[in-house]
């Protein structure tokens, strides 16, 4: 069992385990799962939930098992108990389009109002889902700042201070022993980072694409760091190679 999936009695050997991502001058956990929590606010941020992404495809007769939802509020849920956070931030595309809440299940429903009640539950806008309904409870925002850092949807190009954000769905192949491996993962430098997908059917894209090239430059202090099953692995960008 991962040091990290152990619950807060560990005390320091958990916390030992931890891998640590810096921005500005906050430090923050980055969990295997693929979310960031920031100890000191206590808030646990996640991106791209694109949940009902399965009855979406459905509606265009794409028939795909219909558990993404299920399994990826179960995900979140585990992270909370993990982490029992505050205030919970989800970076836009929380919804795979705007009729998704309209379709979500009543089991599902239920699911989120737990995880929501007794903590503050933030969305942020994304192109997926510009607008959600207040009856999924929370905060509906276009983007947020915190101690100097701004939470939003997609990552600017020449952003002025320190972000976090999502839309880009990072991925990368890196070379091993025995070939290579394709994994979700964030990528950071000195100004940014950029989360991978939480949802269970969001796709990913290689961080060799163009679309990353005019916020990451190629021979800069940037860090890529691979969602392994149990811990995380920290490579150089130029370490990871195309499709």
């Amino acid at each position: 069992m991962n040091s990290l999936q152990r619950d807060n009695s560990m005390g320091d050997s958990w916390r030992a385990a931890e891998h640590l991502l810096g921005l500005g001058r906050a430090q923050f956990v980055a969990d295997p799962m693929g979310a960031l929590y920031w100890r000191e606010e206590r808030l646990l941020a996640v991106a791209d939930l694109h949940l009902e992404k399965g009855s979406a495809y459905a509606a265009r007769r794409v028939f795909l098992p219909p558990y993404d939802t299920t399994a990826t509020l179960a995900a979140l849920g585990a992270l909370i108990a993990r982490y029992a956070p505050r205030a919970v931030l989800a970076l836009g595309d929380s919804f795979h389009d705007v009729e998704g809440a309209v379709r979500l299940s009543g089991p599902d429903r239920a699911a989120l109002y737990r995880m929501q009640h007794g903590r503050d539950w933030i969305w942020i806008a994304g192109n997926h889902d510009p607008h959600l309904s207040a009856e999924l409870g929370g905060v509906r925002i276009a983007e947020l700042e915190i101690a100097g850092i701004a939470f939003r949807h997609r990552p600017e190009a020449q952003a002025g201070s320190p972000e976090i954000a999502g839309h880009l769905h990072p991925t990368a192949r890196v070379a091993g022993v025995g070939g290579s491996v394709r994994r979700r993962c964030f990528v950071s430098d000195a100004i940014r980072c950029v989360l991978p997908a939480f949802g269970a059917y969001a796709g990913g894209l290689n961080l060799c694409d163009d679309a990353f090239a005019t916020l990451f430059r190629r021979g800069g202090r940037v860090f890529v760091h691979v969602l392994g099953r149990e811990r995380i692995y920290r490579v150089a960008q130029n370490q990871c190679l195309p499709d």
